[in-house]
């Protein structure tokens, strides 16, 4: 599939993913409470209680985090963990994943769609991007839910290290509180256009903002 462009944002393709990557490894964040966030940077690995056998979403984007987790202050969030994982499970994955909702147009019909999700072991899911400010922006960030095989592989296989970037979320937060949008914008992890191509895009809402 394609990557539209965002009628409103010519520069940025509104769909498409945006990481901190190597050759090798790709970042993704996620926000647990401290009793199990905590020990997993610890140990560089999930613990033995992180449920997998359950769906699991994982964010390229340290924006979209902050937005789903109000900067670390949201119960049950309160640690924030940038998580390096194999860029080839992260690349599997994607392969392997098929859009969160149905759309007229991508999908033959409703049922097809339902049977497709059931059976893939990741879904896709576009949400719009967010600024400093936690505001929507135009183009949109990419949510990789992960369950079954993708879950187990994740926690056990595909993940290289481990980060508490809770201290980094508090400070970035701190500055745009106090309206230093410079000093915050210069503090976030860099993160590029990954090149992916064959990731399920919603096409027929390509014109939506």
């Amino acid at each position: 599939m394609i990557f539209p462009t965002s009628p409103t944002s010519p520069t940025v393709p509104q769909y498409e993913i945006r990481a901190r990557h190597t050759d090798t490894t790709v970042t993704v964040y996620q926000a647990y409470r401290p009793g199990l966030g905590l020990p997993a940077a610890r140990d560089g690995r999930f613990p033995a209680e992180w449920k997998r056998d359950r769906m699991t979403w994982i964010k390229p984007s340290f924006l979209w985090m902050m937005y789903r987790c109000g900067w670390g202050t949201k119960e049950g969030q309160e640690t924030v963990l940038a998580v390096e994982i194999a860029r080839e499970g992260f690349d599997w994955a994607l392969a392997n994943a098929e859009l969160s909702h149905y759309v007229r147009g991508v999908h033959p019909d409703r049922a097809t769609w339902q049977r497709s999700l059931r059976g893939a072991p990741a879904r896709v899911q576009w949400d719009p991007e967010r600024d400093l400010r936690l505001n929507r922006l135009p183009h949109r960030s990419l949510q990789l839910g992960l369950s079954g095989e993708a879950s187990r592989r994740y926690a056990d296989e595909w993940t290289v290290s481990i980060r508490d970037v809770t201290p980094l979320a508090r400070r970035i937060h701190g500055l745009v509180r106090a309206g230093r949008l410079d000093e915050a914008g210069a503090l976030l992890p860099g993160e590029s256009p990954y090149p992916r191509g064959a990731v399920p895009v919603p096409e027929q809402e390509a014109t939506r903002p």
